[in-house]
């Protein structure tokens, strides 16, 4: 999943996106109002951690711009401002939910998993393709029960895999989706990542195959059906 982090705090946003990280997400992190603009105004995000003082404005004027604009990306409310009628404004004003500062990070994962399991969001707790298992919130993989150990970024695109089985995913999807903008990504980044994930699945004796259509993207597919 692609968030946006807003948080102007370089020390807890450098701290909140590895942790985000490490909960599966692709995160990009901005520390103000016209970093976060130009980010919505070419990426497409699935949801956004936004902080309310920011050194060029109040985070509620970016959200009430963005629904204005009919921008309907779940935004989690992440600030110090504990107050009911801040709770109660910027839940109105379009906000997804509210979570206050300081905040243990596998709530903010929950909250967003949560955000992200609505109708017409993206999120499932736990994907089946074949003989492999995803757990999302665990960040687990198994094949036929047996646990299949990926990194980080391999269990991220098999999560992009399996929940488009059978469809083709190409290289700009892939980059969209599990890698920053800060993230160098060389013409055969990809491609070695394919490489060794396929290689684990050949490993572990699964029967799903990740196939490569030349000039167009890849499949994953169960050889089972």
């Amino acid at each position: 999943m692609r968030l946006l982090l807003i948080e102007d705090n370089e020390r807890l946003r450098d701290l909140t996106r590895k942790q985000l990280q490490d909960a599966g997400f692709a995160v990009d992190a901005v520390g103000d109002l016209d970093s976060a603009e130009a980010a919505v105004e070419t990426t497409r995000f699935d949801v956004i951690v936004l902080d309310l003082g920011l050194p060029d404005g109040d985070g509620g004027s970016f959200l009430k711009s963005m629904r204005k604009r009919g921008n309907a990306t779940p935004v989690l409310v992440l600030t110090a401002r504990d107050g009911l009628d801040d709770r109660v404004a910027h839940l109105d004003a379009g906000a997804d939910d509210y979570l206050v500062k300081p905040f243990a990070a596998p709530e903010l994962a929950a909250r967003l998993r949560a955000l992200l399991r609505r109708p017409g969001q993206a999120l499932a707790d736990r994907l089946s393709v074949g003989d492999i298992t995803l757990v999302v919130a665990e960040r687990s993989a198994q094949v036929t029960g047996q646990p299949l150990n990926l990194p980080r970024r391999e269990i991220a695109l098999l999560e992009l895999f399996m929940r488009r089985p059978g469809r083709t995913v190409t290289k700009a999807e892939i980059e969209r989706a599990i890698y920053a903008f800060d993230d160098e990504v060389t013409a055969n980044t990809i491609e070695v990542l394919i490489h060794r994930l396929r290689k684990r699945l050949s490993d572990a004796g699964s029967r799903v195959s990740l196939e490569t259509l030349r000039g167009i993207g890849y499949l994953l597919r169960d050889a089972g059906t």
